[in-house]
């Protein structure tokens, strides 16, 4: 805390019969123009200046923030708390666990690696849909769980023991961020007596939902999760604040959904990247707390650092709601008041914030949407979807005719070209595994899932699906027999107001019965496909489709046999269930017909807002959070049967397949050796634009014959053992062998070649690319990547960037980066460097076969951030290609980070004190 109180904002708080220290943000000229958001920053600056690393000066730099000036000032965040779930939060533990040894080894104390702020954890990303469609789907899919993952729970219980101010919330409870919203989100901190706001930053892209809620926080990669944990503040600069207006209200027949889609269209078409988003306005009161956290949630999606809600009296009635203290919510609104954090426009005197840019939506102009087929921000407008389908269909399935051009696919319409019908020759017919038989077709919905963080914390969304599910029930529509259907939702409060309203049995008549509570579909762990289903869509190259009600549907992201995968409320995921394809039209195709051969449309099925509305307020209640989270962490019989390693250090398994300890610090002096430039290096991969995190780093099934499936069998993994590659991210062996191995990533090194394979060009050959690394190394080449625009979109995978450091890439150039990737690959001593503006690999005549010599860079030896570095690439022919690139290491802290090796490397200097 402030050991420094420049400007005598330390006082009391008196609320009820308690009082608290607090940093008054009164005290400081300017800081109440600021939007909500800068002012949570401004109070973290205040309460933690220590006259060093924040200083005076940096809270004069937010009371004088010019919102119209692009951000150059670094300051520092020190976030309340850390939120992990367990796919990037068992890399942390592993990696907290491994510094615990490197400590002693530099001759410091183990024990000082242990969180400093709260530290809690959700296993919710380990869960596959194994078992679908039936009754009995949940409790085999928790014993398989639990079957597959016991090495890394029993770690995880091993980590909770071991570090003080670290908790596990288990298996089987909620996604972590529907969690966090309903139970772990305090709104404010109480610690030693000080109140302050709460903020965090979670190893989860989708961090951003506890935004709706007023929690100034986002997803950051595993690595400075752990640096946040260790007491290390997040170097930022000071943004741009985008102020949202929202106006109008949302129309019959539209859902929380469709407005979130919308907005995730205008914001990515605007530009937020790196900028916060505020909403704010008269319009924001008739915004639920659920829609506010499903618009939070997407964040990622249009590429903003956070999208945050101010709190005012709908965040306290949702914090009551959910079963929160009345302590606790007298003093959220009276800090929130008393700091001018409180947002009321009706108020008198009231006073809107600057902003550095304005927008508007009009809620009433919104429409039913989805997006698709592989991008979040591609919404189609219900209406047009049939159209927009058949335009992208010979994208996937050549045969049909001319794919759709991708910078035409940029914006709506993706093209003019006539639309096509998927050709009805191509139909294939199938007996399933069940003895079902029916025909499969380019189109066919293969998967329906409600599922996901986004949409499953939203009772409006959630009820509505399933009163349109009793309505279809009462007309006696079905599902189409090849669809999965499956329905996962984000916390066990879901499936308390499905009872209490009497709606499971009409989900379960359409196939949606309970698979697990947890991020299901939505990360690829939507389980196979019925075997006989999916030969034939591999055997005929059928483009099959899914409909989810998740946020991300990148490429090879949902299933290895889905080529499309859209976006889309949970009742509209119930309709494209009954309707089977892709290709129909709701406003004129029937879904079936009634009993007198009426035709049944889906506005027919569609509840209306005020049934949906008394719906909710006739079954969801307070006493169903209380109960819910009344012993959250304690778990069920299966995780309190665990057996729990004990020791302040962890006994690493050497024949584990799952936990090993990572080299990251082998050989590792007191002092970081020199920055060099980087000479005679190769393209491992030549990559175009929008390459996500999800193309680099390992997800979902682990393939047979892939390197990692390769080495898994050596080690005596039976296939049907293999898991995914998320639960194996406690090996790094594994990892390593799955990074950039995608099976819809596009090497331009090998042309025409879909997948994790690149040309090794030492020998020509084309092989793995993780075969490539190992020659590479073996003969001390270093390696580059060569990007497009908007390299690393997508979740804060940590592994993206260490896959990327372990196979020897020294620096990845691209034409612009996401935010997290590129901080992330900092964090693990890579160089983030862009071509010169308006140039790109292409337009400079590279074609990745060149060598390449980066100067420039050892200036960071002495204490300087070069802007640029000379590049040069040399062709086979002698020839030469020589640009300056743009070194994206943005703030003094990064080149810090860089000059250590990596921000693991940094903090455990710190730690040991040797630094």
């Amino acid at each position: 805390m402030s050991s420094v109180d420049s400007f005598g904002s330390k006082g009391t708080l008196e609320v009820g019969d308690a009082s608290y220290e607090v940093y008054r943000l009164a005290a400081v000229p300017g800081l109440e123009r600021l939007p909500f958001s800068l002012k949570v920053l401004a109070e973290n600056l205040l309460r933690t200046e220590d006259g060093a690393n924040i200083t005076a000066d940096h809270v004069r730099a937010l009371a004088g923030w010019d919102p119209d000036a692009q951000p150059d000032t670094e300051i520092q965040f020190t976030p309340a708390r850390v939120i992990m779930q367990d796919f990037t939060g068992v890399p942390c533990v592993v990696d907290l666990a491994t510094m615990r040894e490197a400590v002693a080894d530099l001759g410091g104390d183990p024990e000082r690696i242990n969180p400093l702020a709260p530290a809690e954890m959700v296993i919710d990303h380990s869960v596959q849909i194994d078992v679908a469609g039936r009754a009995d789907a949940f409790e085999r899919n928790v014993a398989l769980e639990y079957e597959r993952n016991r090495e890394r729970y029993q770690f995880l219980r091993w980590g909770q023991t071991a570090f003080d101010d670290f908790k596990v919330v288990p298996p089987g409870t909620g996604i972590v961020h529907q969690v966090n919203i309903e139970y772990l989100a305090r709104g404010v901190m109480v610690r030693d007596g000080r109140a302050y706001p709460d903020t965090c930053v979670g190893t989860d892209s989708h961090t951003t939902m506890v935004n709706g809620l007023g929690v100034l926080g986002w997803g950051v990669g595993g690595i400075e999760a752990e640096a946040a944990m260790l007491g290390q503040p997040v170097s930022m600069l000071i943004p741009r604040v985008v102020g949202f207006k929202l106006v109008g209200q949302i129309p019959a027949g539209v859902t929380a959904t469709d407005v979130v889609l919308t907005i995730t269209q205008k914001l990515r078409q605007h530009g937020v990247v790196g900028k916060f988003v505020e909403f704010y306005g008269e319009g924001v009161a008739a915004v639920p707390l659920a829609n506010r956290a499903t618009i939070g949630n997407m964040s990622p999606e249009f590429g903003s650092t956070v999208a945050i809600f101010p709190v005012d009296s709908v965040t306290i009635d949702y914090l009551r709601l959910t079963g929160r203290a009345q302590e606790q919510l007298d003093l959220v609104e009276a800090y929130a008041k008393e700091q001018g954090m409180w947002l009321d426009p009706t108020a008198p005197g009231y006073v809107e914030p600057l902003f550095s840019e304005y927008l508007e939506l009009d809620l009433s102009t919104v429409v039913p949407s989805i997006a698709g087929p592989k991008r979040p921000q591609d919404r189609i407008e219900l209406s047009r979807a049939k159209e927009q389908f058949q335009r992208d269909l010979p994208t996937y399935a050549p045969e049909v005719g001319n794919g759709v051009d991708e910078a035409e696919r940029e914006s709506f319409p993706a093209s003019d070209s006539p639309a096509v019908s998927a050709p009805t020759d191509h139909t294939v017919k199938v007996t399933d595994s069940q003895g079902h038989s029916f025909g499969l077709f380019h189109g066919a919905v293969a998967i329906a899932s409600i599922t996901s963080c986004t949409n499953t914390s939203n009772p409006s969304v959630m009820l509505a699906a399933a009163l349109l599910a009793k309505n279809a029930v009462e007309k006696g529509l079905t599902a189409k027999p090849w669809v999965k259907t499956s329905m996962a939702p984000g916390s066990q409060v879901v499936t308390n107001y499905y009872e209490k309203a009497g709606l499971w049995p009409y989900l379960e008549k359409l196939g949606f019965h309970l698979v697990g509570y947890g991020c299901a579909t939505c990360i690829g762990n939507s389980g196979p496909l019925d075997e006989k289903v999916s030969e034939a869509i591999n055997a005929h190259d059928l483009a099959v489709a899914a409909v989810l009600s998740g946020n991300r549907n990148f490429e090879g992201r949902i299933n290895p046999d889905i080529k499309m995968n859209y976006l889309a409320s949970p009742p509209l995921v119930i309709a494209y269930a009954l309707a089977g394809t892709m290709d129909f039209d709701f406003e004129a195709d029937p879904l079936g017909r009634a009993e007198d051969g009426s035709p049944i449309f889906l506005r027919d099925l569609w509840p209306s807002p005020e049934l949906v509305q008394a719906t909710i307020d006739a079954s969801i209640d307070r006493a169903m959070f209380t109960h819910d989270y009344a012993d959250v962490f304690s778990g069920d019989e299966r995780w309190r049967a665990l057996p729990t390693p004990e020791g302040n250090t962890f006994d690493w398994d050497a024949e584990s397949t799952y936990v090993r300890k990572p080299p990251y610090f082998d050989g590792m002096g007191a002092t970081p050796d020199p920055v060099t430039d980087i000479a005679g290096a190769r393209v491992l991969a030549k990559l175009g634009d929008s390459v996500t995190t999800d193309h680099i780093s390992p997800a979902g099934s682990i393939k047979a014959d892939s390197p990692a499936g390769a080495y898994l069998a050596e080690h005596g993994v039976d296939r049907r053992d293999f898991n995914s590659y998320g639960s194996r991210r406690g090996n790094h062996e594994v990892m390593i062998r799955g990074t950039f191995a995608n099976i819809r990533l596009r090497n331009q090194l090998v042309p025409g070649v879909e997948g994790g394979f690149t040309r090794n060009l030492l020998t020509g050959e084309q092989t793995t690319i993780y075969d490539a690394s190992v020659a590479y190394q073996a003969a001390g080449v270093p390696l580059v990547v060569l990007g497009g625009k908007e390299y690393g979109s997508g979740s804060s995978r940590d592994w993206a960037a260490k896959g990327t450091r372990l196979l020897g890439v020294k620096a990845v150039i691209t034409e612009s980066f996401e935010r997290i990737h590129r901080s992330n690959l900092i964090g693990m001593g890579v160089l983030p460097l862009q071509f010169p503006e308006g140039e790109s690999a292409d337009s400079l005549g590279l074609d990745g076969t060149e060598t390449f010599d980066i100067a420039g860079v050892t200036a960071l030896n002495e204490g300087v951030t070069p802007r640029t570095v000379a590049v040069t690439a040399t062709k086979a022919d002698g020839s030469v290609v020589a640009f300056d690139a743009v070194v994206r290491i943005d703030t003094p802290g990064e080149a810090d980070y860089y000059r250590n090796g990596g921000i693991l490397q940094y903090v455990l200097r710190q730690v040991a004190g040797v630094a």
